[in-house]
């Protein structure tokens, strides 16, 4: 057996122990079991809605457990075909048997990230705030090279994407948004997207041709539906309406129908301008707001606090997840994995599955060794 087959064998391997140990194995197969049984309760059907939701959790977990299984059958079953073929001197069978091992590598990653988007909201619809940090036309010219990232990165997983609000810079650029990012664990892969990005460049507004450094902040919570509760008291909020701006229409300045809900015990946020009526952005900004009591929560829950207070922090210095270098040289780099790019044009035009695939990756490989590799 080769030497690089017997590496990629370890690996696998390697992946598959850490898998279980994520996945909770023991525990994960008996809930299968329990979900199975309600399943086949004709009774289960007297209450339609908890029993969709029986339905999606035993489906999505039975993906999970089954796509490591299938993968574990897979190598096992290569494996005895390549010393089948060492023992009979029949090359093209361990030549064709390694290769379907190396191909399971693949699927490996796959499994992994099926097994990393199983939180309790990673299914949902995203929103997606972006906030210029200090330093005017530049950090807000960063704010809109954002937008546009995220956008392409969505136009290109098939996610739908709607523009709930959007500030524009005086000179250029923006100086906030939202948007709304429609599709199958959207939350799950933006959520590792939250934190403050970096980038470094020649300005192309200082004619002096000088180097900058901008920082912006992007924050992704889940849309929630309308049967999780969440109690928001009207006395906690302050309301304010204002004329939209940016793109809207051809009446959007025309009434006062943006609509920014605060909500004082927590000082958070939300701002809706998508529609002409101020009563449907009153709609959106308080289920964005549930969204984000919602998120706090998850957060509160996976003991993450610092996550949950992130659009508290100072955007700059010492908060920020990732660097995006176009000068002097060119380079894109996750400060938390290690992850790596030289080519930021391609990142900058929605190319941000890898850093995604590395952050959610490294939750399981964390512990055994660096991340950057991660393809």
């Amino acid at each position: 057996m080769r030497a690089e087959t017997i590496k990629a064998i370890s690996e696998i391997e390697q992946s598959l122990g850490l898998l279980r140990r994520h996945l909770d194995w023991d525990n994960s197969v008996r809930e299968l079991a329990e979900l199975n049984a309600k399943a086949e309760d004709s009774s289960l059907w007297n209450d339609p809605q908890k029993a969709q939701e029986v339905m999606r959790k035993r489906q999505d977990l039975d993906n999970r457990i089954n796509g490591l299984l299938k993968v574990e059958q897979a190598l096992k079953d290569n494996v005895e075909l390549i010393e089948m073929g060492e023992a009979e001197g029949d090359q093209g069978i361990v030549t064709e048997a390694e290769r379907a091992i190396v191909a399971l590598k693949t699927n490996v990653a796959q499994v992994e990230l099926d097994a990393l988007l199983s939180g309790e909201a990673d299914a949902n619809d995203s929103y997606l705030q972006i906030n210029a940090g200090a330093g005017g036309t530049e950090s807000q010219d960063w704010a809109s090279m954002l937008m546009r990232m995220y956008v392409r990165w969505a136009n290109q997983n098939k996610y739908k994407v709607e523009v709930l609000d959007q500030h524009d810079g005086e000179e250029a650029g923006i100086k906030s948004c939202t948007l709304q990012i429609k599709g199958h664990n959207a939350y799950g892969k933006l959520k590792t997207e939250s934190g403050v990005h970096r980038l470094v460049r020649i300005s192309p507004y200082d004619s002096n041709a000088r180097r900058h450094t901008s920082f912006c902040s992007a924050w992704a919570y889940p849309v929630i539906d309308d049967n999780i509760e969440i109690e928001i008291v009207e006395s906690d909020l302050k309301i304010d309406t204002y004329r939209a701006s940016g793109a809207g229409g051809q009446h959007v300045n025309t009434t006062d129908s943006a609509v920014r809900i605060t909500h004082i015990p927590t000082n958070i946020i939300v701002a809706c301008q998508a529609e002409r009526s101020q009563h449907k952005n009153r709609a959106t900004a308080l289920k964005m707001l549930k969204a984000r009591l919602y998120e706090l929560e998850l957060q509160k829950k996976q003991e993450k606090v610092d996550a949950a207070n992130a659009t508290k922090t100072e955007i700059g210095w010492g908060h920020q997840i990732r660097s995006y270098v176009l000068q002097p040289y060119q380079l894109v780099k996750d400060l938390r994995t290690g992850f790596t790019s030289t080519n930021p044009d391609a990142v900058l035009d929605g190319g941000v599955d890898d850093f995604i695939q590395a952050s959610l990756a490294s939750k399981i490989h964390g512990a055994a060794g660096d991340v950057s590799d991660i393809e």
